[in-house]
């Protein structure tokens, strides 16, 4: 798996919570990709500005964990205008960038259908409840028991009318191949809306 890196421009701020709608006007663009998903499009960073809401910024970029092979499919969004929940997004000329193994891994929001029975309401998964279920998708992925792996913020992520609960999530003391397994297959659901995407906290080159 590799990242497809776009510079993006906007006139006008942009929501912060936008992993729906960034692939809702992907695929509107790129019908093709519902047909085999099997990507991540990363959250666009920004500077947050308040209300919900933040601005891009130079370093900014749309993002799209993807198989090499697969990257002239992602080609022709170079030079649209994507609108993202009614505000428009010009997309520029991308970089590759492979993914490199890291010991600290981080993912900014993991959803992960788990619930918890409260009578006849079904709730959202607390800390400990989402670690043990993110502890069986890293077995499940073949990776050491020994992976240490904690719980940021607990975040939210709107689609449409519903909001999706989830946690953030911190990885360590990853060998080489445990990195790049958990970068290359991701956790939990909707990696193409921006969730269960891991990066490095650190850039650290391991063996």
């Amino acid at each position: 798996m590799i990242d497809l890196c776009f510079i993006v421009t906007a006139a006008s701020p942009v929501p912060a919570d936008h992993g729906y709608h960034l692939y809702a006007a992907v695929s509107r663009m790129l019908p093709t990709i519902h047909q085999a998903n099997g990507i991540g499009i990363h959250p666009i960073r920004g500077r947050l500005i308040g209300d919900r809401q933040m601005e891009l910024c130079d370093w900014s970029r749309l993002s799209i964990r993807v198989a090499p092979e697969r990257i002239g499919e992602f080609l022709p969004l170079a030079g649209k205008q994507l609108n993202l929940a009614g505000r428009s997004i010009r997309v520029g000329v991308p970089e590759v960038h492979a993914i490199t193994p890291s010991t600290e891994l981080r993912s900014r929001l993991v959803t992960i259908k788990v619930s918890v029975r409260e009578g006849d309401e079904s709730l959202p998964p607390d800390e400990s409840t989402f670690l043990a279920a993110a502890r069986r998708q890293l077995d499940a992925l073949g990776i050491s028991p020994e992976v240490e792996i904690s719980a940021g913020k607990r975040r939210t992520l709107r689609i449409k009318d519903k909001e999706v609960v989830g946690y953030e999530l911190l990885a360590s003391a990853l060998s080489a191949a445990d990195s790049l397994a958990l970068q290359g297959h991701g956790m939990g659901g909707r990696r193409h809306m921006g969730c269960g995407i891991f990066v490095p906290i650190e850039r650290e080159s391991i063996q």
